[in-house]
């Protein structure tokens, strides 16, 4: 039931990345326009757009590569046989996957109240917008990677109990 509602939340997670990808190409089709054609004028609030979007679009990107298991696992040594094994090399991963989301909650809670004190110089947008994502990205990691290490702990309870 949890992993279904993950699973619907990561499929809107993709829509949202998609929506912002498709959404940033049009602040920066306008600078590189404005530039090199001198078409339209230059606006510079189309940077602070552009950046706002990159951003979200690199913290939506980094939940997603969370729950599909793509985001910080490099294997160092060969994929382990045994279930026990198994076990221990897809946890460590997905224990320091917690513990970094934990620091992202605690410490991003900080850099949004210091973004909620700014605002951007040209579109005088208030920076939480931006540095708010810090912390959700954190809280998002967390649910996903506890999900994942309670699933990794599921999956060796059953192969113990299949007799060889």
């Amino acid at each position: 039931m949890v992993g279904l509602f993950l699973e619907k939340f990561c499929q809107f997670l993709r829509i949202a990345l998609g929506t912002l990808v498709a959404a940033l190409a049009i602040p920066v089709a306008m600078q590189v326009i404005a530039r090199y054609t001198g078409i339209i004028p230059v606006y510079l609030w189309t940077e602070e757009l552009a950046t706002f979007l990159f951003v979200w679009v690199v913290m939506i990107g980094a939940m997603i590569a969370v729950w599909e298991g793509t985001h910080f696992d490099v294997r160092v040594i060969p994929d382990a046989k045994r279930p026990l094994m198994i076990l221990f090399q897809n946890g460590i991963v997905l224990v320091f996957t917690f513990a970094f989301s934990l620091m992202f909650i605690w410490y991003g809670i900080e850099y949004a109240k210091f973004g909620a004190m700014q605002s951007s110089v040209m579109m005088r947008a208030n920076l939480l917008i931006t540095h708010i994502s810090i912390s959700i990205c954190g809280v998002v990691w967390a649910a996903f990677s506890g999900y994942r290490i309670f699933e990794a702990i599921t999956i060796y309870r059953a192969s113990r109990s299949i007799p060889t």
